[in-house]
Formats: C-alpha cells, sequence, structure tokens
C-alpha cells in the first residue's frame, strides 16, 4: 500500500508518517507539505531515517501533487490551521489553501482511483449556537448546563446533531465546504472518503503559537519560566476544550485507511471528549506540577473574535459505530510534550520560546 500525508511535515502528519511507517513496514508511506509553517523542516531528518520519501510542494499547485504519482490513500492533513486567519485580514490564502487546495487533492484522488481520508475541524459549527448555549461557572472552568434549548449540545458536549446554520470563521467555512465538496465526489464519482471532525489534538512535534497549538504553547513558557495570558471571558483562564492526544489520532486514522466502508458516507465528531476536557486554569496547574515552575499570568477581560467559551466533542456517534474511543489522558498528554521538549531542548527553544 502507497499512502500519500499531505502536510505531512506538520504536527499531525509527521506523527501520522513515522507512526504508520513503524507499523507497516512493507508500506510506502510518503510525506507531502510546502513547510509553510516554521519548525516543520525538522521532521525531515526523522522521515529520512525511517525511509518516508519527501516531497517539498504546494496543494495549491496541481502539478506539485501530480508528481508524487500513483497512491492507493490520501490522507488529507494539511490546512491553514488558526480559527484567527483572514478574520482581521485578507482571506485569500486561508481559502485558496483550506479549499481549492483540498479539491486539488480530491481530483488526484479521483485519478488513482484512491480512498480520501479528510481531516476536518469541530469549527466547521457556527460560533453563536456554542455561545448561546447555558453554562455555570464552576471554581476552575465553565460548564455545558444539563438543560439546554438547542439540540446537538448537552453536558456530554457538541454533537454531530447541531445545526450549521450561522457564521463559524473562515476555517471552519473552508472546512465545511470542502465536507460539501467531499459529498458530491462520493454520490457522483465514488470516492471512498472518510470525514471527521477532530477537536484540539496535542501531543509531541506541535509547534505551538498563541493562535493554534496552545496545549505546546502552555507547556513551553512553562518550561522556560515565560510568562502567559488568560485572553478572554473575564481573564479568569476557565474556558474549556477537550484534547485528543495525537496516538489517538493516528489508531483512528490507522482504522480508516484499513476499514474505510465503516465511515463512507457518514461524518463523525472525534475528540478527548468530556473525560479529557479541560480549562486554562487547570492546564496551569498540570504544567506547574509537571515543571515544577509558576510562572506570571496576566489576565485580559476582553474576549478574541471566534473563540468560544466551551468546546468539548460528544463522541457518542464515533464509539458506538466503530468503537474507537481516545485512552490518554490529559495528563498524559502535558507529560508527553514535556519530555518531548526535554529531549529536543536545544532545537526547539529558537522555536517554542
Amino acid at each position: 500500500m502507497k499512502i500519500v500525508v499531505t502536510g505531512g511535515a506538520g504536527f499531525v502528519g509527521s506523527t501520522l508518517c513515522l507512526q504508520l511507517k513503524a507499523k507497516y513496514p512493507s508500506y510506502e508511506v510518503v510525506a507531502f507539505d510546502n513547510l509553510k509553517r516554521r519548525g516543520s523542516e525538522l521532521n525531515l531528518s526523522d522521515f529520512q531515517k525511517a525511509g518516508i520519501p519527501f516531497f517539498h510542494g504546494d496543494i495549491r499547485n496541481n502539478e506539485d501533487l501530480q508528481a508524487i504519482g500513483s497512491f492507493d490513500v490520501l490522507v488529507e492533513a494539511s490546512a491553514e490551521p488558526s480559527v484567527t486567519a483572514g478574520l482581521d485580514s485578507d482571506p485569500t490564502y486561508v481559502i485558496n489553501n483550506n479549499l481549492y487546495g483540498s479539491i486539488n487533492c480530491f481530483n488526484t484522488c479521483l485519478k488513482h482511483k484512491a480512498k480520501l481520508i479528510f481531516l476536518s475541524t469541530s469549527r466547521v459549527y457556527p460560533i453563536d449556537w456554542i455561545e448561546n448555549a447555558h453554562f455555570k461557572e464552576e471554581a476552575t472552568r465553565f460548564v455545558f448546563e444539563e438543560k439546554q434549548s438547542t439540540a446537538g449540545i448537552s453536558q456530554k458536549g457538541i454533537s454531530e446533531a447541531l445545526s450549521l446554520e450561522g457564521a463559524r470563521s473562515f476555517y471552519g467555512t473552508t472546512k465545511l465546504a470542502s465536507e460539501l465538496f467531499i459529498q458530491e465526489y462520493a454520490a457522483f464519482y465514488g470516492l471512498q472518503a472518510a470525514i471527521t471532525r477532530f477537536g484540539v489534538i496535542a501531543g509531541p512535534r506541535q509547534m505551538g503559537k498563541t493562535d493554534q497549538g496552545v496545549v505546546t504553547l502552555w507547556m513551553a513558557k512553562h518550561y522556560w519560566n515565560q510568562s502567559l495570558k488568560y485572553i478572554g471571558y473575564g481573564g479568569t483562564g476557565k474556558q474549556v476544550r477537550d484534547i485528543l492526544h495525537v496516538d489517538d489520532l493516528v489508531e483512528l486514522i490507522d482504522l480508516q485507511i484499513h476499514q474505510i466502508q465503516k465511515f463512507t458516507g457518514k461524518i463523525y465528531n472525534a475528540g478527548g471528549g468530556l473525560d479529557n476536557s479541560t480549562s486554562l486554569l487547570e492546564m496551569t496547574n498540570i504544567c506547574q506540577k509537571i515543571t515544577g515552575n509558576t510562572i506570571k499570568i496576566d489576565e485580559v477581560a476582553e474576549t478574541r473574535t471566534a473563540d468560544l467559551r466551551i468546546f468539548v466533542t460528544d463522541n457518542s456517534s464515533i464509539e458506538s459505530a466503530t468503537g474507537w474511543k481516545p485512552k490518554k489522558s490529559v495528563e498524559t498528554v502535558f507529560q508527553d510534550i514535556y519530555d518531548w521538549i526535554k529531549a529536543n531542548e536545544s532545537q526547539l527553544e529558537l522555536i517554542l520560546k
């Protein structure tokens, strides 16, 4: 089997490439990336050691994709992943990359009669539905209340039943548009595809920044004794996300590659779930415990555009249909990131510090 991973030198892509190659040595696993994100170039030496071919190309350029040749499976993990992309500047790049580039990938799959694994996002769900949900404030976090007036929101989190009517961000809209195109390709061209709406993904190899990769950012700032900010919702740090360890994501992608019939024609949410959710304040406590460092954290009351008070994934549908469920805890995610930073401190200091 030949598997191509677009965004292959990114956090998720590189982890997928290396773990799939280690598990299936006879497979040809190919990494395809434009190396736009700082730090992605550090993965190239690991690819070389593992025998993973690397193609330096851009999904926006169809000729770059054709240079790969034929393949059996394409994992579309390339994206401009920032929710704020295009909100305060020209959105052309996020649209070109996340929509038009993805369509090039879909067409390439058709050409080679290949299966498609598409990594979508929980950000396809509109902001207002989630922000207007009933919630309560506890000592260290916000939580959804038991009684809700909107279908698709419960104490367990956000399910696939939530309405898609409303604004969500250019990032979320390009991903949703790609989902719709995939359904057209499946209906009229017979494309076999798995679509998964992932929540926050975290773990080693993620080059965390303020607008994307908050878990790595939080650990890195504690590791190097630098300051942070609680931004929005009164500056208390009580906003919540569920966190999916990248190893759990790889396990799901592995299942989709080999049993795609379980996923075709369906769209699933996949995240850490309520058991693996945490607030910024709780993240701080975890990082303090692991590093032994207490850092300065400023409070900024004003909420950023397109932010969410709470996002927790309701995994009920995918768990009942496929048997997949996350295994690794929030604490494990942070410990693994800490161990990765410590083992690669000299390389990562210039990027994460």
